[in-house]
């Protein structure tokens, strides 16, 4: 009798013997392949349930659950290449997630708080968002298989949809923090500043990743490390909505620095490049014009 459900099908590539077994005639996976995906899932729960609070005008725990599906998102993909547990299937799943919790959730949420007063115009303007991550996603899983030098691999192309999303609700995070809840009549200028964040997320703009920050750590930074972790959940806990606008806007304000520095490091790597194809040149040069063995000529001398 064939099961319910179909089964899961992660192609993995094949790493080592025995990822895959057949046991009692049926396929097994290991368990590791599985935990990724978990974590997905329940960042699409937070992202459905930021829906929900956002249509129940319960905006505080629509910022919450916007927070979690990031932290989630976050998660989700380093846990995968810990476990080397990273499949086709992991990475679509991850992408559907990410355009529900960062495309859809804060769109929905910008709208019942504060655009809905504008009626079409407003909802043009969170389609237009939308989209935008729509296609930021999408263009992010066509240049995942591209071969870039290895400095280009801490680098975004554009703003990143789980940035864009946080980013994108710092008008709620102001009113919040300052119960200044007229911010929210501010209509004209929260469509602009939202339709600003869409067009960065679909950007060739370089955006820094800090990916390879965490790859090593020196041992006397542990310590400080574990400390501010904990400084900063205890920050956000105590002052959630201000302590996003602080972090919201000093983000926006490292954009430019980034993209500086990574033109930077586009004319080093450009400047390699000139002097290796200058070096080969002259050592092409030098063997060819090099005078030849005495023993050795074009033609043979008869004996």
């Amino acid at each position: 009798m064939s099961h319910v459900f179909p089964p899961f099908e992660p192609e993995e590539p094949p790493r080592r013997r025995g990822a895959v077994r057949r046991v009692t005639g049926r396929r097994q996976i290991p368990v590791r392949l599985i935990i990724p995906n978990v974590f997905t899932i329940l960042g699409l729960c937070a992202g459905l349930t930021a829906i929900r609070m956002a249509v129940e005008h319960r905006f505080d725990m629509a910022i919450a659950a916007i927070v979690l599906a990031a932290v989630l998102d976050a998660l989700d993909g380093r846990i995968a290449r810990l476990l080397k547990a990273t499949s086709r299937f992991g990475a679509e799943l991850d992408s559907l997630a990410d355009f529900v919790d960062f495309g859809v959730a804060p769109a929905i949420i910008i709208f019942t708080w504060s655009l809905q007063g504008a009626g079409s115009l407003g909802w043009i303007v969170v389609l237009v968002f939308a989209v935008c991550a729509a296609l930021r996603l999408a263009r992010f899983n066509v240049a995942l298989g591209n071969n870039e030098p290895d400095w280009k691999s801490n680098f975004f192309v554009g703003v990143p949809a789980p940035a864009g999303a946080l980013t994108v609700l710092l008008p709620l995070y102001l009113a919040f923090a300052t119960d200044l809840h007229w911010i929210k009549d501010l209509t004209p200028a929260i469509m602009i500043f939202t339709v600003i964040i869409a067009m960065l997320m679909v950007s060739n703009l370089p955006t820094y990743s800090g990916k390879k920050l965490t790859r090593r750590i020196e041992r006397d930074w542990v310590l400080p490390i574990f400390l501010a972790v904990a400084l900063g959940v205890a920050v956000l806990f105590s002052y959630p909505y201000a302590t996003l606008a602080v972090l919201t806007m000093i983000y926006l304000a490292t954009l430019p620095l980034g993209i500086g520095y990574y033109r930077q490091l586009e004319r080093r790597a450009a400047d390699d490049l000139r002097r290796g194809s200058i070096k080969a040149a002259d050592n092409g040069a030098a063997v060819q014009h090099a005078p030849k063995h005495p023993h050795q000529t074009d033609e043979r001398r008869p004996h």
